[in-house]
C-alpha cells in the first residue's frame, strides 16, 4: 500500500498538536518548546493570550524562550529586537530601520482542555476538535501521564476502530455495524460501531443487564493526530463517556499520546462529585485496555497485505489520511 501521509514519519499534516499545560506559561512568561522537530517559542501576553513563533531570533539566532515578554510582543535578550505576533521585528535599539529579513514564522494557537495547542500556519479554518454531546456546555477535563508507542501515530489511531481486535485482544464478542461520516472540509471523519451484545457468557450476560442489549461508541479523528473517543452512548444507568488522544510524532522514531478525559461540568457540590466520578469512570476504561494494546503497539511493523472485509474502516482512515494537507513543517514536499 502506497500512502503519501498515512504511516509516512517525514510529513507532518496540518493540525493541532499539543505544547504544554496552559498553567505552564503564565501571564508574561515565554517558554521555548519543540514541537514536531520544530522549536517554538510560546508566550502569553499582558492581555492573557497565547502567542506562538519560531522559536530562533533572525539577527543571530538566540532562542527567545530566554527572552522577556513586553506587553503582548516578545524581545530577545541578546541584542533585543523585539517582535509582535505576526513575528514582524517592531524594534531594533541600535537602529530605526528595519531589515525585511527580520521576520519569524508565526502559529495560530488554542487553549482548551487545560493545555496549549499549535497549529503549522499563521491561520487555522477552526479551533480544537470538540464533542458534540459536549458543544457550547461547560465541561472538566483530566489530564493523565503522557506515554509513549514505538510506532507512528497514524498507526496508534486505528485501535479505537479495529473491531476485529475487540474479539481476539479484549474479548469483547461484539458485531460491529460501521457508520461513517465526513465533515465538508475533510479533515475530520467520525466512525461509529454499534452492535448488539451477545448473551453467551457471564460476563457478556452482565453487561447487558448493567448497560442494556446494545452498545455503541463514537471515534472522532481530526486532522490524523486527534482522537476523540466517547463510549457508553445509549446504554443504561451511565451517561456517555469521553476521552481525547493527542498524539505527536516525536524525533521519526515513536510518538508521544497525551490522555484527557472530558466530562460535563455539573453544578453544586453533588454536580462536582458526579462529574469527578465520571472522570474516574473514564480514566478506569482506558486503564483497563491500555496494557494489551501497548503489547502491540510496541512491537508492531505495519505492512498490511493482506486485508479482511472486516478491515474495512482501517482502510477508510488510511485513506482520510492522505487526503489531509501537508505542512511546512514536513521534511519534503510530496509530488
Amino acid at each position: 500500500m502506497n500512502n503519501k501521509i498515512f504511516n509516512n514519519w517525514d510529513v507532518i499534516a496540518k493540525g493541532w498538536y499539543i505544547a504544554c499545560p496552559s498553567r505552564d506559561i503564565p501571564k508574561g512568561k515565554a517558554k521555548s518548546l519543540q514541537i514536531c522537530g520544530q522549536q517554538i517559542v510560546f508566550f502569553r501576553g499582558e492581555d492573557g493570550k497565547i502567542r506562538a513563533l519560531d522559536a530562533f531570533c533572525p539577527h543571530l539566532g538566540t532562542d527567545l524562550g530566554i527572552g522577556k515578554v513586553e506587553q503582548n510582543q516578545i524581545r530577545c535578550f541578546f541584542h533585543h529586537w523585539r517582535f509582535d505576533e505576526t513575528g514582524n521585528c517592531t524594534n531594533i535599539p541600535c537602529q530605526e530601520t528595519i531589515p525585511k529579513k527580520a521576520k519569524l514564522q508565526s502559529y495560530a494557537t488554542d487553549e482548551k482542555y487545560g493545555f496549549i495547542w499549535v497549529y503549522p500556519d499563521a491561520v487555522a479554518e477552526s479551533g480544537v476538535a470538540e464533542f458534540d454531546e459536549l458543544n457550547g456546555k461547560d465541561y472538566m477535563a483530566l489530564a493523565d501521564q503522557p506515554l509513549t508507542r514505538n510506532c507512528h501515530h497514524h498507526i496508534c489511531m486505528m485501535n479505537g476502530i479495529d473491531a476485529q481486535h475487540l474479539r481476539t485482544v479484549h474479548k469483547i464478542n461484539i458485531s460491529m455495524e460501521l457508520l461513517l461520516e465526513e465533515n465538508e472540509t475533510g479533515n475530520i471523519i467520525d466512525f461509529t460501531l454499534r452492535g448488539e451484545f451477545p448473551s453467551t457468557t457471564l460476563r457478556e450476560k452482565l453487561g447487558q443487564k448493567l448497560l442494556g442489549k446494545s452498545y455503541e461508541y463514537t471515534m472522532r479523528y481530526a486532522d490524523g493526530c486527534l482522537g476523540l473517543l466517547t463510549i457508553m452512548k445509549n446504554v443504561k444507568f451511565f451517561p456517555p463517556l469521553h476521552m481525547i488522544y493527542a498524539y505527536t510524532p516525536v524525533d521519526g522514531k515513536y510518538t508521544r499520546i497525551q490522555p484527557i478525559y472530558v466530562t460535563e461540568k455539573r453544578r453544586g457540590v453533588l454536580g462536582w462529585v458526579t462529574a469527578r466520578f465520571l472522570l474516574l469512570c473514564t480514566r478506569l476504561a482506558y486503564y483497563l485496555l491500555r496494557g494489551e494494546d501497548g503489547q502491540i503497539y510496541d512491537n508492531i511493523r505495519f505492512n498490511p497485505n493482506a486485508i479482511l472485509e472486516i478491515d474495512t474502516p482501517l482502510v477508510k482512515y488510511m485513506n482520510y489520511v492522505d487526503t489531509l494537507e501537508v505542512s511546512k513543517w514536513s521534511i519534503k514536499t510530496l509530488g
